[in-house]
């Protein structure tokens, strides 16, 4: 009996929800679908790959239900664009019924052809929708760009690459040890999840102010609506410089969205980062074992735990910009972290004790400057330096400016980073020039000239850059 009198109120229940529903159709012309955007901007896509899958939201806002007639792909070039609404699959629909004030969704995903071009070629379709006698269209746009595609790639010879297409690295990418790759101004490298550049041989970047070398991962989509996967680190894994690696020279070259970042270890000669950009990655930016590394205007930033790692190796830092305002995680370690600087932290190992020199540079954001604290009888120095923490000149540390603010441009919570300063920086006109005798320091990544005083980090400040920061 309790079943039969549960059974009749649940109907009951259902029945009323039922009769809640409003299901009577509009026919009035003026009872119309909104969209969630004029035109579906599917961005730059790989041809010949099949695109991530893109959302339209068709909203009746109507107090009573609309049927569409029909929703078709036309326009331009429909053949490259696949359709789903309301999670049936087909380029052509009839008689959509979307009831009062609900919404259904029309996915649209895209395979680009190769179109033999050096430059992106754009491509257009329309989704059209007639409703009520009215019609209407949302373009869906699509940027396709060629590439050349290596799954694992030896480079055993000396080997130049060009800037004519993007390079896809699906697996790894690897330079003998005997073998020289040298890159071209304005080369694009894309990498795929779990691939890497492994040096064992000798690499050189020659990028300029005007076409820097671009090395990041393949995602050219976004994640959600307003965050795109070019703001995401553990795209790729990142590049190694092996023990056998020798004569390595990187110029305007940037290396971001990586798992690793640049990790080099037990190089016999210096490795020399000119004007580079070493950019968001999941573990550190850069790693380095008992080796030389001279680094001149580079910027070393975002990372999930901490954004440089030394382990023994003789260092210069100069005129570089450490700041760390990683988005997907608590920032776990140090901007510089240094390892066998002492009996106290040594390896083990017979080689040198670390020796470094920071200067004229910036180090501000979270976590702290540098790990140990206590650097006190070591060869490591700071000279000139702009410090976001508290302490004073010693032995350690030359005329630096304690808890200054280099009042970065960067608007983290609108992921717009971009470590130039602004007017009212301390960095500006701080600088020992006569720690600027090298004439790699002479300007910066974007070819501007450290004229006078310059700025401290590795950015030149210019004021009548500022009006166009954004």
């Amino acid at each position: 009996m309790k079943k039969i009198l549960l059974f009749i109120l649940i109907t009951i229940v259902a029945l009323s929800f039922a009769a809640c529903i409003n299901d009577s159709i509009d026919t009035s012309p003026s009872a119309q679908p909104d969209f969630s955007c004029d035109t579906l901007d599917m961005g730059l896509v790989i041809t010949e790959k099949v695109t991530a899958t893109y959302a339209l939201v068709v909203y009746n806002r109507n107090s009573n239900g609309i049927s569409i007639s029909s929703i078709n792909l036309g326009g331009d070039n429909p053949q490259y664009f696949r359709m789903n609404v309301d999670g049936f699959p087909g380029n052509s629909f009839q008689n959509v019924e979307i009831r009062a004030n609900d919404s259904i969704y029309v996915f649209v995903e895209a395979t680009l052809p190769k179109n033999e071009q050096h430059e992106p070629v754009t491509y257009m379709a329309d989704i059209n929708f007639v409703t009520n006698g009215i019609s209407k269209v949302v373009k869906v746009k699509s940027i396709g760009c060629d590439v050349i595609k290596w799954d694992y790639k030896l480079i055993d010879e000396d080997t130049t690459l060009d800037s004519k297409l993007p390079y896809l690295i699906n697996d790894s990418l690897v330079v003998a040890p005997n073998a020289t790759l040298t890159i071209e101004p304005g080369t694009v490298l894309r990498f795929h999840d779990g691939a890497a550049l492994v040096v064992r041989g000798t690499l050189v970047c020659n990028g300029t102010p005007e076409a820097p070398i671009d090395m990041t991962g393949d995602r050219t989509d976004n994640v959600t609506s307003d965050l795109p996967f070019d703001l995401m680190s553990r795209q790729w894994d990142g590049v190694w410089f092996t023990r056998t690696s020798h004569n390595n020279a990187l110029s305007h070259t940037k290396i971001r969205n990586t798992t690793w970042g640049v990790t080099v270890d037990s190089i016999p000669d210096n490795l020399l980062l000119y004007n580079c950009r070493l950019t968001n990655s999941g573990d550190v930016v850069l790693d380095v074992r008992h080796s030389k590394v001279t680094a001149i205007g580079c910027e070393f930033s975002d990372a999930a735990n901490g954004l440089v790692n030394l382990l023994g190796g003789e260092y210069l830092f100069n005129h570089c910009t450490f700041a760390n305002y990683y988005l997907f995680s608590i920032v776990s370690g140090a901007m510089i972290m240094t390892s066998h600087i002492n009996e106290e932290t040594s390896d083990g190992s017979s080689s040198p004790y670390l020796t470094a020199e920071i200067t004229n540079s910036i180090l501000y954001g979270y976590g702290v400057e540098i790990d140990p604290l206590d650097i006190e009888g070591t060869q490591i120095f700071f000279r000139k330096c702009l410090l976001k923490d508290g302490g004073t000149d010693d032995d350690n540390y030359f005329e630096c400016i304690w808890e200054g603010n280099p009042y970065y441009r960067t608007v983290r919570e609108d992921y717009y980073f971009d470590y130039r300063v602004k007017a009212e920086s301390e960095a500006i006109e701080q600088a020992d020039i006569t720690l600027n005798e090298n004439p790699l320091v002479q300007t910066d990544f974007y070819g501007v000239k450290r004229t006078g005083i310059p700025t401290l980090g590795a950015y030149q400040y210019v004021p009548e850059e500022e009006s166009r920061i954004r």
